[in-house]
C-alpha cells in the first residue's frame, strides 16, 4: 500500500471485535467501531474503557495512556462512516455469505487502496475475497481470544492477495505488539489445524476405553507438562465451539483420517454439557470453580519382587533406578522368578503384545511408559493382568513418591499416542508448506500454550521414536489416521531435525 495506515475500522463488536479494537487503539490508531446492533457497540466501548482502566489500576498502563486509547475509539453510526478507514477488519458471524456481502458493501465506501481483512478462523480467505471487485486487497488477519493477552496473529494470503497488503498487516501487528505468522489459505490455517491432535487423539483414547478424561488430563499435565489436558481445554473453550471447528477442518480436508473427529462430543453437546460456560462439562464448575476429584490412593498391599525387562535396556534403566531408590525389591535374573511381577517398557506397542513377544506371563505383567516417566508414571495393563498383581505393581511404583495412573491396554499408552499425533499433524503442515517449520513450532506453542512447539515435542523424544509409535499404531489398528507424514519419515530416516533451535524462536 502506498499510504500510511492511521485509521482502522472494526466491524462486529463481539468478543473478538472489541478485543481487536482495544489493541488497535492502544497502538495509537484511530478506531471506528461499527455493529448493526448499536447497543452492542455501546457495550463494547464501555467494556474496553473498563479494561483499560483496570490495566491502569494494576500499573501495566498509565492512566493517561488508558484514557487516550479510549478517546481514539469512535462508534460509527453506519458503515458509511468507514469511508476514511485505511484498514477495515471484520469480526462478524462466521458465515461466508455474511462476510462476502459485508466486503462488497465496504468496497463501495472505502478508498481504492484501503485494505479489507477478515478475522475468520475457519473460512477460506480466497472465497471471501472472490466476492470482491478487488480481491488483491483482501487478506486474513486472525487474532486469538482474548486479543489483548494472546499476542499472536495469523496473516493469511488468499490466492490473489497482494504482497503489499501482507506487508502492511505485518506492520500493524508489530505496532500492536503481536507476533505475526504468515500462513497459506488452508483449512484451520496454522494454529487451529495444529491443535487438532490434542483434541482428536485424547477423545480417541477415551472412546477406546483406554482411560477416562480425568486420567488423560493428569497424564498430559504431569508427564508431558501441558498446561491443560484435552478435556480441560474442551471445557475452557466450549465443547460446542471446539468440536464445530474440528468437524469443519476435517471436512475441508476431505475427511483426511488424521483429522477424524470422535462420536463422543455430539452426545455431550446434545446434553448441553458444553463446559465451564454452562457450569458442567467433563468437569463440574459450581460457582465457576472447577471441581477435580482427589487423586486415588495407591493400594496398601505388601511389596513383591519386580522384574524389569531388558528388551529396551536404555529405556528400562531409569525405571530400575527409580525402583531401587524407592526400596522396591528387584528380581535381577534373566527371566522373572516365580514370585516376581514383570514390567515391560514398550514404545509404540501395547502391554499384551510386548508380554507375548517376550514370552512373559501376561497375568503378572504390565507396562510403564518409558518416554514419559518423569512427574507421573503411567502403568498399562495387559488384558490378562490379575487385579492383585496390578495393585502390587501400582504400590511398588508409587513407593517412590510419584503419582501413578493405571490405564487399559493401548498401543502407545496415552502420552505417546497423543504426542505422536500432535507431531505428525504438524509435520504434515510443514510438508504442505502451510507455514515454515520454525513458525509452526513457535506460533503453535504461543497460540496454544504448549510446553514446547509441536516439532520440538518430537525432537525431545526423537523423530525415529515418533515414527516408531505411529507405525506401531498404524500396524496394530490398521487405521490410516496414524499414517506418518512424509516430512517425519524422511527426517527419521536421515537423522535431520524436525526443527532447529534457531528456527524455533523463543
Amino acid at each position: 500500500m502506498t499510504r500510511e495506515l492511521t485509521t482502522i475500522g472494526v466491524v462486529g463488536t463481539g468478543t473478538m471485535g472489541r478485543g481487536i479494537a482495544q489493541v488497535m487503539a492502544q497502538a495509537g490508531y484511530r478506531v471506528r467501531m461499527f455493529d448493526g446492533n448499536r447497543a452492542a457497540a455501546d457495550n463494547a466501548l464501555a467494556f474496553i474503557a473498563d479494561m483499560l482502566k483496570r490495566a491502569a489500576a494494576k500499573g501495566t498502563l498509565s492512566a493517561e495512556s488508558a484514557q487516550a486509547a479510549t478517546d481514539r475509539i469512535v462508534i460509527a453510526e453506519s458503515l458509511a462512516d468507514m469511508g476514511d478507514a485505511d484498514l477495515v477488519i471484520e469480526a462478524v458471524a462466521e458465515r461466508l455469505d455474511v462476510k462476502i456481502a459485508l466486503f462488497r458493501e465496504l468496497e463501495g465506501i472505502v478508498a481504492a487502496d484501503a485494505i479489507l481483512a477478515t478475522n475468520t478462523s475457519s473460512l477460506s480467505v480466497t472465497a471471501v475475497a472472490a466476492g470482491c471487485a478487488r480481491p488483491g486487497r483482501v487478506a486474513g488477519f486472525h487474532f486469538f481470544n482474548p486479543v489483548p493477552l494472546q499476542k499472536v496473529v495469523e496473516i493469511i494470503a488468499g490466492e490473489r492477495t497482494e504482497e503489499a497488503v501482507m506487508a502492511a498487516l505485518f506492520a500493524v501487528s508489530a505496532r500492536c505488539g503481536h507476533q505475526a505468522v504468515r500462513c497459506i489459505d488452508s483449512p484451520g490455517f496454522l494454529i487451529n489445524h495444529a491443535g487438532r491432535g490434542l483434541y482428536t487423539e485424547g477423545l480417541r483414547v477415551v472412546q477406546e476405553g483406554v482411560s477416562d478424561p480425568l486420567t488423560v488430563d493428569r497424564i498430559m499435565r504431569d508427564a508431558v507438562s501441558f498446561r491443560m489436558g484435552t478435556f480441560e481445554l474442551f471445557d475452557l473453550t466450549g465443547l460446542d465451539v471446539s468440536f464445530a471447528v474440528t468437524e469443519l477442518i476435517y471436512n475441508q480436508f476431505y475427511q483426511d483420517p488424521r483429522l477424524r473427529p470422535s462420536p463422543l462430543p455430539p452426545r455431550r453437546i446434545a446434553a448441553g454439557l458444553y463446559g465451564r460456560k454452562v457450569g458442567e462439562g467433563f468437569y463440574a464448575y459450581p460457582d465457576g470453580r472447577q471441581v477435580v476429584p482427589a487423586e486415588p490412593a495407591a493400594p496398601d498391599v505388601a511389596l513383591r519382587p519386580v522384574w524389569v525387562s531388558r528388551a529396551e535396556a536404555a529405556l528400562a534403566a531409569p525405571v530400575v533406578a527409580y525402583l531401587k531408590a524407592a526400596g522396591v525389591p528387584l528380581d535381577e535374573g534373566e527371566r522373572p522368578g516365580p514370585e516376581a511381577l514383570a514390567l515391560v517398557t514398550p514404545v509404540g506397542q501395547d502391554a499384551t503384545s510386548a508380554a507375548r513377544a517376550q514370552g512373559l506371563d501376561p497375568t503378572r505383567t504390565a507396562a510403564v511408559d518409558p518416554l514419559y516417566f518423569e512427574g507421573r508414571i503411567t502403568l498399562m495393563l495387559t488384558v490378562n493382568t490379575a487385579a492383585a498383581h496390578r495393585d502390587a505393581l501400582h504400590a511398588a511404583l508409587a513407593r517412590g513418591g510419584r503419582p501413578v495412573s493405571v490405564i487399559n491396554d493401548s498401543v502407545g499408552f496415552v502420552a505417546q499416542r497423543i504426542v505422536a499425533t500432535i507431531v505428525n499433524i504438524s509435520c504434515e503442515i510443514a510438508q504442505q508448506r502451510i507455514a515454515e517449520p520454525g513458525d509452526i513450532d513457535t506460533f503453535v506453542r504461543i497460540g496454544l500454550g504448549y510446553p514446547k512447539g509441536p516439532l520440538s515435542l518430537g525432537e525431545a523424544i526423537g523423530p525415529a521414536q515418533v515414527l516408531r509409535i505411529l507405525e506401531g499404531m498404524q500396524d496394530f489398528y490398521g487405521d490410516p489416521r496414524y499414517r506418518p507424514s512424509a516430512w517425519l519419515k524422511r527426517r527419521a530416516l536421515t537423522g535431520l531435525p524436525l526443527v532447529t533451535p534457531e528456527a524455533a524462536r523463543g
